[in-house]
């Protein structure tokens, strides 16, 4: 295709005069990202417990980092085969520093405290300030790229090239409105793209675009345009994707078999147990194996039905026993049968365990001329997707689940809230509103100028959290109002979090100052 359409910027007249490091466009994205002062605050931003605790835990930015490495391995490997190139570039083509760029920038929308944070916010988005776009960190990654950060040659944005901004849109529709029909429509939606169970009426549970910046969605995704659907990933967002899930199967458990957290006897236990009961526990109604969740094997039965109810096309039975048994063997009986002490001998078990799954995952990556709805056009071989859920398994069933992580976490929902709430008090003040912090000035300087312009020129995309239409200049500089606050404390770290609603509590003694948030 033509390399032109990839390269194409916003803004071709700041582009003439901006230096750059290097004259590669793609390559100038990837230091432009990495540049940001949202991709440096990511060393404080939670990937699962607070990032403060131990700077051997992984953050934000040190998985991104992973990401980025695996994502280019990707890459490399596909384009050294002549079939896989040729099918790529029949979808849009395929770049390794494209692939990069968007694996370096994927998580920069993710708030304080990770995707607790992002929950929070949502919520108090929809509820409080009426914004049906709500809050999604994926949404919040292009906002910050095309928008909120004005480090590169615009006044807004990074003004980065096509492909790379196609390339981080992992869901490349908006919550409610784009493309037309909404991808949650289809018989069978797109992995995020259809509603919460729980939440019906209220659009995707993942979306890559806020109204506010579905101008650039339509210029990034236009040399794509006949080579892949409007709701499909490119090929560079599809690497970049699966990239991501490779890095978050393998070092979230590295991380607490570190610390301990990580137990060899339950998850020996439960992986075992389904092993040796595997045709008993299939003859189970849902209801005995929900009720009896907390026994060996029954959470992992009910893994296996998930997979056949939600993605029938690659649910396989016996794939889903070998994955079991190679976690089994490589996890169980490898690294977790000898406690982390900090050894050599135990730092280097975990760099092997990390090193061999990497390359075996990264070895089953495959490319799919005409994919199912539920995956992309790169995707994982049927035993290393397998795999892959299976590692996901024991880091949720062991970690996310357990009652000390549930309480730290509902401490951090509180203070993302009545941080919200004291910010908006603060907007509201009248007296005040002149020695607000100059950054979120700015912010709501530019949430009014868009929403302005979309109540202008879309005003059939400016509707409540109801679905009511908004109408009024009030109405609509309220939702702008609250775009602000939002992106205004999700661009803070977890200690800024803390330390700023602290300041605004009167519970700091010293008076507080960060350039990044004042």
């Amino acid at each position: 295709m033509d390399s032109d359409l990839r390269a194409a910027r916003r803004d071709d007249a700041a582009e003439a005069a901006w230096p750059d490091l290097v004259n590669k466009p793609f390559r100038a994205d990837r230091d432009r990202i990495v540049g940001s002062p949202f991709f440096a605050r990511l060393g404080g931003v939670t990937q699962v417990v607070s990032a403060a605790g131990s700077g051997l835990l992984h953050n934000r930015l040190t998985h991104s980092l992973k990401v980025a490495q695996v994502a280019r391995a990707i890459a490399e490997r596909l384009l050294a085969s002549s079939d896989s190139a040729e099918l790529v570039g029949k979808l849009g083509g395929l770049h390794p520093d494209v692939a990069e760029a968007a694996a370096l920038a994927h998580d920069l929308g993710h708030p304080p405290f990770g995707h607790l944070g992002e929950q929070v916010l949502d919520r108090v988005a929809r509820h409080r300030f009426g914004l049906a776009d709500g809050f999604e960190g994926n949404a919040q990654t292009f906002r910050i790229l095309t928008t909120t950060d004005v480090r590169g040659p615009a006044r807004v944005g990074l003004d980065l090239t096509a492909a790379v901004r196609a390339a981080i849109l992992k869901y490349p529709w908006a919550r409610l409105h784009r493309p037309d029909p909404h991808p949650s429509a289809m018989r069978v939606p797109p992995r995020g793209a259809a509603e919460p169970e729980d939440a019906p009426g209220t659009g995707s549970s993942k979306f890559s675009a806020y109204a506010t910046e579905l101008d650039d969605v339509e210029q990034a995704r236009a040399p794509f345009i006949g080579r892949i659907e409007p709701w499909q990933q490119t090929v560079e967002a599809s690497v970049m994707d699966t990239a991501d899930d490779i890095a978050y199967a393998i070092h979230d458990l590295q991380d607490f078999h570190r610390i301990g957290v990580l137990q060899h006897a339950p998850v020996a236990a439960e992986l075992g147990e389904w092993l040796a009961r595997a045709l008993d526990f299939a003859g189970q109604d849902d209801a005995v194996l929900t009720a009896q969740g907390r026994r060996p094997g029954y959470s992992l039965e009910l893994l296996r039905r998930r997979m056949h109810a939600k993605d029938s096309w690659i649910a396989d039975d016996d794939a889903f026993a070998d994955a079991v048994a190679r976690v089994r063997a490589e996890l169980v009986d490898g690294l977790l049968a000898a406690a982390f002490d900090g050894s050599i001998e135990a730092e280097q078990a975990m760099a092997a365990f990390s090193a061999r799954w990497t390359s075996r995952l990264v070895g089953g990556v495959v490319v799919l001329s005409s994919p199912t709805t539920r995956s992309g056009h790169v995707a994982l071989r049927p035993a290393q997707w397998h795999e892959v859920q299976v590692l996901k398994f024991v880091h949720r069933q062991f970690v996310l689940l357990r009652p000390d992580l549930a309480l730290h976490q509902r401490g951090q929902a509180s203070l993302v809230t009545t941080l919200v709430d004291a910010l908006d008090a603060w907007l509201s003040d009248r007296d005040e509103v002149s020695r607000l912090p100059r950054r979120l000035r700015d912010l709501v300087e530019l949430a009014h100028a868009e929403f302005d312009e979309i109540a202008t020129r879309d005003p059939e995309l400016l509707i409540g959290a109801t679905g009511e239409p908004v109408a009024g200049a009030d109405a609509v500089r309220g939702l702008a109002r609250g775009r602000a606050v939002i992106d205004f404390v999700a661009s803070l770290t977890d200690k800024q979090a803390v330390t700023l609603l602290d300041a605004l509590s009167g519970r700091s003694s010293q008076p507080w100052s960060d350039s990044f948030v004042l």
